[in-house]
């Protein structure tokens, strides 16, 4: 027990170390490092998007008429794609400040999610070195960096699906009801936060299918049935979802206000329209990267299958197989909830000597991308103490 907390503490440590790092140059404001230019401030972390979307319904709760008066060019109806959990957060910690809250939450859900992290590959003995592998989900991939230096949800969604399948794994090894329970509770935390939540619940249902309606033999199609309906719990994701709708049409007055809230739902058919250049979100014929995203992620589920991770396959590969119809260029972003298991699935490379090297001679370049991301993915807002 003392080595873990002690090893959840460097862990901590090792999350505000980075994340200052890269705040640092916003800090001093320096005008050129590897001519990249700070000169704008730490007002570009608070000006990062999506997080000032999600301070504003934190200030406003989606309420037309405060939305009305917000200092952006979106209709209320947008804010319907931006799920009410951050915001909710954000607005509990809001005595730090608006502003303040909104980072603080992103940094909170970031170690809370590499502690997480840790605990699963530790106590389910997923590899010989899990402080080494949780240093590398800190700073892997690079996207990950860049989403929990600066106001954004995905540290509170994957720090939910981490512990859901934490629980869930629990659940499974001891049989305890009560671990299946928080686990379920952990998923509809999970869709609160993000619409993708959904993906958990069909993961989740898909596998319970595969093993008691597929693999088990010599067992009555009556007591498959009922071995299936035992993982009820999980109908909280959904019943969340719906519960979500029905904010919607009590403040925005359409139950159905997250399909009309504009072109922020990029589920496209036929799959991998990513490869369309004239897609609104897409623009671009320069995407071979997103090729590696795919092959790298639906890899690590077929190895996954192989080291006997269901539960955790089946999240990768179902996420993955609804990722093939997102249209849009940041599909890194998109993807960043099925990145812990894919480093899960490569762990015996991830911790080898060779990779340690690599490691060093591309942490740089981690380095450098995200603070150019970050720099040049800004909203237009002239005065942030509008939102404070």
């Amino acid at each position: 027990m003392h080595k873990t907390i002690k090893e959840l503490t460097i862990l901590a440590l090792f999350v505000l170390i980075t994340t200052f790092l890269i705040w640092l140059p916003f800090l001093l404001k320096i005008h050129s490092f590897f001519n990249l230019d700070f000169s704008a401030g730490f007002n570009t972390i608070y000006r990062n998007f999506d997080g000032i979307e999600y301070l504003t319904i934190a200030k406003t709760f989606y309420s037309p008429s405060a939305l009305a008066a917000v200092p952006q060019n979106n209709v209320p109806i947008y804010y319907a794609s931006h799920f009410p959990l951050y915001p909710a957060f954000i607005l509990l910690f809001s005595f730090l400040g608006f502003l303040h809250s909104m980072i603080f939450v992103t940094v909170l859900f970031t170690v809370l999610s590499v502690c997480m992290f840790y605990l699963l590959v530790k106590d389910f003995k997923l590899s010989d070195q899990p402080l080494f592998l949780s240093i590398i989900f800190t700073i892997l991939p690079g996207r990950w960096v860049i989403v929990h230096s600066v106001g954004s949800p995905e540290p509170i969604f994957i720090f939910f699906i981490l512990a859901c399948f934490y629980l869930f794994m629990k659940f499974e090894q001891s049989k305890k009801s009560l671990f299946l329970w928080v686990a379920a509770v952990a998923a509809m935390l999970a869709q609160f936060t993000r619409p993708p939540g959904l993906l958990l619940f069909i993961a989740i249902a898909l596998y319970i299918h595969w093993r008691y309606l597929i693999m088990e033999k010599g067992v009555s199609l009556f007591q498959k049935i009922k071995l299936h309906l035992k993982y009820y719990p999980f109908l909280l994701i959904p019943v969340g979802l719906l519960a979500i709708f029905y904010l919607y049409s009590q403040t925005l007055g359409d139950f159905f206000a997250y399909f009309h809230s504009g072109d922020n739902i990029h589920l496209t058919l036929p799959p991998f329209q990513i490869f369309n250049k004239n897609q609104y979100w897409v623009g671009d014929i320069w995407l071979e990267d997103i090729l590696y995203i795919f092959i790298v992620g639906f890899s690590a589920g077929l190895v996954l299958l192989k080291k006997k991770l269901y539960p955790m396959a089946f999240f990768v590969l179902t996420y993955l197989a609804a990722s093939t119809l997102i249209a849009h260029r940041d599909i890194s972003r998109y993807t960043l909830p099925v990145m812990p298991f894919v480093i899960i699935a490569f762990e015996n490379f991830l911790t080898s000597k060779e990779f340690k090297i690599v490691l060093i001679i591309v942490g740089l370049g981690i380095y450098l991308y995200s603070q150019n991301f970050i720099i040049n993915n800004v909203a237009p807002i002239p005065n942030l103490s509008l939102f404070n």
